[in-house]
Order: C-alpha cells, then sequence, then structure tokens
C-alpha cells in the first residue's frame, strides 16, 4: 500500500513512537499576533493521541 505523500511530508515520527507535527497560522498576517503567539507558533508540537494510529497508518511508520 501506497504511503500518503502529503502526510509523510508534514510528519514525523519520533524515537519513542510518538508523532510530531508543526504548528499552522504562521504564515501570514503576524502583525496582529503577539510576539509571544508567534515564538509559541515556531516550535512543533505532537499529534493528539486519537489522531496518531490515522496518522502512522497514512505515512506507513
Amino acid at each position: 500500500m501506497k504511503s500518503n505523500r502529503a502526510a509523510k511530508k508534514r510528519f514525523k515520527v519520533t524515537g519513542t513512537g510518538k508523532v510530531k507535527r508543526e504548528k499552522a497560522y504562521r504564515s501570514h498576517i503576524l502583525t496582529k499576533k503577539s510576539n509571544k503567539r508567534k515564538r509559541q507558533l515556531g516550535k512543533a508540537t505532537l499529534v493528539s493521541e486519537q489522531e496518531v494510529r490515522t496518522i502512522k497508518r497514512m505515512i506507513q511508520a
């Protein structure tokens, strides 16, 4: 079965098996967003437990 190429580019599996993703809302209309908010949006975060199984299936991990 083929992996979902779009998902493969957006998600990465960590060494412990968790799925990492980048946050949205950091590309434009940044003037109204606070520095703290923009800084937090720059950091990667983990995918919620409910979505992990689906995403791992999509990226064939």
